[in-house]
C-alpha cells in the first residue's frame, strides 16, 4: 500500500525526524494562501503514486504567492508521466506547498526489507537526488547497505559507522544517528515494507531535514492499522484494481493484450513469463488463490472483460485446493452475463479435471483447451497475431 508524500512526512515527523513546514492543497487558492504563509518562495509538487516527479515537471520553484497560483492552476489536473507510472500517466489532484530550503548537501537513505534475508536493511549514499537509480547502476559502490540483526535491532554504533561513511561529523552525524534510529523505529511500528528519504538534507542552517519521503506499507499487515485504509487515494489506482480489491483478488494492471486468470502468486508470475517468452503481452496479474468458489472465479473473470485493452484470455488453473470445474462453471457464468466475445484459452490439471473441460467445451463459449502451459500460451499468442 503507498501513500502520498505529505502523508509519508507527517509520519516522519511523528517520529522526531524533522520536515520542511508545509501544507497539502487542493485548490489553486490554497497553494497561494500557504505561499503567502510561508513567505512567497516555496516549492509546489505534484502529489501522486510515482517517483521522476521533478523530471516530468511536477516540482516547481516559485518565489511569490502569485507564481504559486499559476503553479497550481497548471499543475491540478496534469497527467504526470514518469518511469514509475506507465505511459498512461498519472492525474495530479493534490499539491504540496512547502518552503524553499537552502541545501548544504544531499544524501540518499531509506529501510526496505531484504528478501534474501527476510531482514530490515538500511540503504544509504552521501549522493541523493533525481538520478540515484542511475548512481546504483553506474557506481554501485557508492551504495552502502547495512542489514539489521531483528533480535538486536539497529544498534547506535551501527547507524553511527554510517552516517560517518557518509562524511557527517560532530553534532550532525549524532542527529543523523538519531534520525537513523528513529527511521528504523516507524518501519517497525508502523508495518513499512519500504522508508525511502531522497534527499535527505544538510541544509546552510546545518538541520537535517527530509526533503522528500516515500512510505509503502505492507499489505499483509493493514488489518493491524484500522486508520491505512482511509489514507489511500483511489483516484491514484486503477479502478479494475479497487474493484478486485473488494473480492480480495490479487489484480494488477499491465500494458498488453492479454488478459490472465490464475491460481497462486508463482504459477501467475510464471505464466506471465511464459507469455513474453512466446512473444505475447500480458494485460494484467491476476491471481485468483487457491481456495476461490464459483462466484470469485466469475467476479475475476468480469474484471479481467471490463479492460478494454484485453483481445484474448488465457487461463491456467492448477486444481489443487481449488476443483477445476468450479473454475469452468465460473468462467461461464461470468462470460454468459457479459456476452463475452474474445478467444478463451484453457489450460488446466488437477481435482475434476475431466469435468471442468467437458463443462467448457460443451459451454458454445469461444473457447479452446490446451494439455500442457506452452500448449496454452503458444495458441493464445498465435490467435492474437
Amino acid at each position: 500500500m503507498n501513500i502520498h508524500e505529505y502523508q509519508a512526512k507527517e509520519i516522519l515527523q511523528s517520529f522526531g525526524i524533522q520536515v520542511p513546514r508545509g501544507h497539502v492543497s487542493l485548490t489553486s487558492r490554497q497553494v497561494e494562501r500557504t505561499a503567502r504563509e510561508l513567505g512567497g518562495r516555496c516549492v509546489v509538487k505534484a502529489q501522486i503514486y510515482a517517483g521522476g516527479r521533478g523530471k516530468a515537471g511536477g516540482v516547481r520553484l516559485v518565489n511569490s504567492p502569485e507564481e504559486a497560483l499559476e503553479a497550481g492552476k497548471s499543475l491540478f489536473g496534469k497527467v504526470l508521466v514518469t518511469p514509475q507510472t506507465g505511459p498512461k500517466g498519472l492525474v495530479v489532484r493534490r499539491l504540496l506547498v512547502e518552503e524553499a530550503v537552502e541545501i548544504e548537501r544531499e544524501f540518499y537513505l531509506s529501510i526496505t526489507l531484504d528478501r534474501n534475508s527476510s531482514r530490515y536493511c538500511i540503504i544509504a549514499s552521501a549522493e541523493g537526488g533525481m538520478d540515484i537509480e542511475e548512481l546504483a547502476v553506474n557506481a554501485p559502490e557508492k551504495i552502502l547497505t547495512l542489514t539489521i540483526d531483528p533480535f538486536t535491532g539497529l544498534r547506535p554504533f551501527q547507524a553511527r559507522k554510517l552516517a560517518l561513511r557518509l562524511g557527517l561529523e560532530g553534532e550532525l552525524c549524532e542527529d543523523c544517528v538519531k534520525l537513523m534510529l528513529n527511521l528504523y523505529r516507524c518501519s517497525l511500528e508502523k508495518d513499512c515494507s519500504l522508508v525511502e528519504i531522497n534527499p535527505l538534507v544538510v541544509t546552510r542552517a546545518g538541520w537535517l531535514l527530509a526533503m522528500d519521503a516515500k512510505i509503502s506499507f505492507d499489505d499483509n499487515a493493514i488489518y493491524r492499522h484500522l486508520d491505512y485504509p482511509a489514507m489511500i487515494d483511489c483516484s491514484q489506482i486503477d479502478p479494475l484494481e479497487i474493484t478486485a480489491g473488494a473480492f480480495e483478488l490479487s489484480y494488477i494492471k499491465l500494458m498488453g493484450n492479454i488478459g490472465c486468470m490464475v491460481n497462486g502468486a508463482g504459477l501467475a508470475m510464471a505464466t506471465l513469463d511464459m507469455l513474453k517468452e512466446y512473444g505475447g503481452e500480458p494485460a494484467n496479474f491476476l491471481d485468483v488463490g487457491g481456495g476461490a468458489n464459483k462466484e470469485r472465479v466469475a467476479e475475476a473473470f468480469k474484471i479481467i472483460l471490463q479492460d478494454p485493452d484485453v483481445r484474448g484470455i488465457f487461463v491456467n488453473i492448477f486444481g489443487g485446493i481449488m476443483r477445476c470445474d468450479v473454475i469452468a462453471q465460473g468462467i461461464i457464468e461470468a462470460a454468459s452475463d457479459v456476452g463475452c466475445p474474445l478467444p478463451i484459452v484453457v489450460r488446466m490439471d488437477g481435482t475434476k479435471v475431466e469435468v471442468g473441460r467437458k463443462l467448457l467445451l460443451e459451454s458454445g463459449l469461444n473457447v479452446q483447451y490446451a494439455d500442457y502451459l506452452g500448449d496454452g500460451v503458444e495458441k493464445i499468442v498465435k490467435m492474437l497475431q
